[in-house]
């Protein structure tokens, strides 16, 4: 990544390209950590909830009682 950032003045259109300071470095730096948590987080959550209706399905279809938690993510 550039460490630089563009500025527009929308009064007079001129653009400017403007060198980061440490701070804006270091807190680039820490959104992109958080960010990339936050997506694990997210996509643990999203494979758990397709395994948990994966199941449901396989159970269904076996004719087996469903768990409480399996009958939560049915959809009626």
């Amino acid at each position: 990544m550039a460490d630089t950032k563009i500025v527009v003045d929308c009064a007079t259109g001129v653009v400017t390209e403007v060198e980061l300071t440490a701070e804006e470095i270091q807190q680039r730096e820490l959104d992109a950590i958080a960010a990339a948590t936050a997506k694990s987080e997210q996509d643990a959550k999203d494979k758990a909830l397709a395994d948990l209706k994966a199941s449901a399905k396989a159970k269904l279809v076996a004719g087996q009682p469903l768990t409480a938690e399996e009958a939560d993510t049915l959809v009626i």
